[in-house]
């Protein structure tokens, strides 16, 4: 990786995600490149399937940049999975259509040895996702930042668990109680594969790199403090000593009041808050921390109209005084019309009034 760029001549993304104020906040989507995109739809289907298209970095590198060229965000996040991790480790995934990701469950101790001994080769099984970073990193506008990405521990080993989404989560939870320490094996396995994938990552040429947490909120506290933070500040303190300039977002998603703690614990640059997190607790609670990003409802993209223009600015009114990133609560939905996305990019563009 190349000697770093000092703060003063990093892109506006990068430069936010470290706390500096703009009139007009950097932004990004989560899920930005996505099946509400007529042009995705098209590249997706050159792939015979999801993982597959994951892991072909012409493929992969195309569709992180249509959204850019489409909207002009200022951060690209790559195309890619959080259960590429799990599949570089030799768990079987695959993605149906209509049911979403379906995974071999991992069900005790002996099942995690066996991902243990595949743990060597998986960065190589990632080698593609590289890849494709280099290819963006190369073709990207000079001000458009690329973030990498990958799942947190926690949210990687619920699918791992339990072979799929789930409604109750009732298989990891009961293995995590039941034997701690077994499972405690796989977060750890988790944790170490997840520093060598954003590494790799970074090292490729990302800019900045998210976790996603997205099943944070499913925990007592207790579970949260072990199972969210703990693995969460080992990832960060282990690229913050490799690649100390390169901002580490957390996302926590359903984390509630726990929101502070993660904030205040894991290390983290910035926290992207979900669609439920208030916006005057973000600013008085967390923004006088660290940068938060966030936090539209996904649907008012679909939506649009005043409906849009009124949570837009009520957002900023909020949080753009602060170091701030504006970005959804979660992902693009697939029912978004693409030309309200437009709509917002140029609702960003509109200088910040002085409160």
């Amino acid at each position: 990786m190349p000697d770093p760029i000092p703060l003063i001549q990093a892109k506006s993304l990068i430069r936010a995600l470290h706390g500096e104020v703009h009139a007009s906040p950097a932004f990004w989507f989560m899920r930005q490149a996505g099946r509400y995109l007529p042009e995705y739809r098209q590249t997706r289907a050159k792939a015979k399937d999801f993982i597959s298209l994951c892991l072909d970095p012409e493929l992969a590198s195309e569709i992180t940049l249509q959204p850019v060229r489409r909207f002009a965000m200022d951060g690209a996040i790559l195309f890619a999975d959080i259960l590429l991790v799990p599949h570089a480790l030799g768990q079987p995934v695959a993605f149906k259509e209509g049911e979403g990701p379906v995974l071999t469950p991992i069900a005790d101790a002996a099942a995690i040895d066996n991902l243990k001994a595949a743990a060597g080769d998986a960065l190589g099984r990632l080698q593609p996702v590289a890849e494709t970073v280099r290819r963006v990193a190369a073709d990207l506008p000079l001000d458009t930042a690329l973030l990498g990405f990958a799942g947190a521990p926690w949210t990687v080993a619920t699918y791992m668990v339990e072979g799929g989404t789930s409604r109750d989560f009732r298989l990891v939870k009961s293995f995590a109680y039941r034997d701690p320490r077994g499972f405690a094996g796989l977060i750890e396995l988790l944790t170490e594969a997840t520093i060598a994938y954003l590494s790799a990552q970074i090292t490729a040429g990302a800019e900045a790199v998210q976790l996603f947490d997205s099943w944070a909120g499913i925990l007592s506290e207790t579970g949260f403090e072990r199972w969210v933070i703990e693995p969460t500040r080992k990832i960060a303190a282990a690229l913050k000593q490799r690649f100390p300039t390169v901002p580490v977002i957390g996302f926590p998603r359903g984390a509630g009041l726990l929101y502070e703690r993660y904030a205040v614990e894991t290390g983290v640059d910035v926290v992207s808050l979900d669609t439920a997190v208030p916006p005057g607790f973000a600013r008085d609670r967390l923004q006088t921390r660290l940068a938060v990003q966030g936090n539209l409802d996904p649907v008012l993209l679909i939506v649009g109209g005043a409906a849009l223009e009124v949570a837009v600015k009520e957002l900023r009114s909020v949080l753009g005084h602060g170091p701030f990133v504006f970005n959804l609560g979660h992902g693009v939905l697939p029912q978004t019309p693409p030309e309200n996305v437009a709509a917002l990019a140029r609702l960003l563009a509109e200088p910040l009034a002085a409160s």
